[in-house]
């Protein structure tokens, strides 16, 4: 029928408009765009109804989202007296103080981060802290936030080669004194009287380390001759759920290859969990002339693990680590 009004239509057309009229309106036919207006109906009725709930469920997210900015903007603001002095004194200091503060209100919080020991970092004097290095070191920044609105000292740190590689990266080394680390550097540094951070598992231990948390340190003995030839004492430092945290492929044997062939450390990272972060500082371990660097490195590395088998939960649990924002239970106890 529709045909035959089609072909009606066409006959009877009286001008060459009237004649396209025709020709899209046999044209829609055949291709039922009917069915599709009725489908772009119920599409459009759909978006009318969840719209609302939609709305009502991602409002509260960035009311959430606001409400920790306001607390990070009042973490800063309390310190704004001591922030003014900062950048009153030195430029770079007021810089170093701001950071500190945004990274400290970050850690407080997003993993509502804490130091246990933070009585072991001298006041002054230098002295070698030596850490477990996560998939991501998110929590030594936090740690030398710390020191540095606690202490109100600027604690030196070893990187890797490839942090310098970084695109417009330097500005910032520089101004939180990161180093490549040569030893010679690094015993400078300690007999300057500063502190010194390192990680002896560095790139191979973040990417190759698991949530059963094994030191990867290898027969690397480089940091306890540094701090023999500084005559400091060494710091073991471990942060609990470290790995709950950010975790890395890297065990894979592609990602795995990658890095022991060519140094690419290419691993993917996931992770970001708003987990409980505690750091741990053990007791310092004195300079003693009567060992060697290889006793001295075993004796420290002996002393990051224990502080791994008493405050970490093995293997690591992200959900656990969830829940112990809600509670106050270590493992020690």
């Amino acid at each position: 029928m529709s045909d035959v009004g089609n072909q009606s239509c066409l006959s009877t057309a009286e001008d060459y408009t009237s004649f396209l009229v025709c020709v899209f309106h046999s044209w829609e036919e055949w291709a039922e765009l009917g069915k599709v207006e009725d489908y772009l109906s119920v599409i459009e009725y759909l978006l009318w109804v969840f719209t609302p709930l939609a709305v009502v469920f991602i409002l509260p997210f960035l009311i959430v989202i606001l409400i920790y900015l306001s607390i990070l903007f009042v973490h800063v603001y309390k310190r704004k007296n001591q922030l003014k002095d900062a950048y009153c004194n030195n430029l770079w200091d007021g810089a170093r103080k701001t950071l500190a503060t945004l990274w400290d209100g970050h850690g407080a919080i997003w993993h509502g981060y804490e130091i246990h020991g933070m009585e072991k970092i001298p006041e002054e004097g230098a002295a070698l802290i030596v850490y477990y290095h996560g998939a991501i070191p998110i929590d030594y920044y936090y740690f030398l936030a710390s020191v540095i609105l606690q202490k109100g000292r600027t604690c030196h740190s070893v990187a890797d080669h490839l942090v310098f590689k970084i695109p417009g990266i330097k500005p910032l080394l520089e101004v939180f004194s990161v180093m490549h680390g040569p030893q010679e550097e690094c015993v400078r540094a300690l007999r300057g009287g500063h502190l010194l951070g390192i990680s002896p598992g560095g790139v191979r231990e973040a990417l190759l380390s698991d949530e059963t948390y094994p030191l990867i340190w290898g027969h690397r003995r480089g940091f306890a001759q540094v701090a023999i030839d500084a005559q400091v004492p060494i710091i073991p430092m471990f942060t609990q759920n470290l790995r709950e945290g950010f975790r890395s492929l890297g065990k894979l044997k592609f990602f795995r290859w990658l890095y022991e062939r060519f140094r690419l450390p290419f691993a993917p990272i996931y992770g970001g969990f708003p987990v409980k972060f505690r750091t741990y500082l053990g007791d310092p371990i004195p300079y003693d002339p009567n060992i060697n660097a290889v006793e001295l490195a075993a004796k420290v590395q002996q002393a990051v693990q224990s502080l791994i088998d008493r405050h970490q939960q093995i293997p690591g649990n992200v959900l656990r680590a969830l829940l112990e924002r809600f509670h106050t239970k270590h493992k020690e106890e």
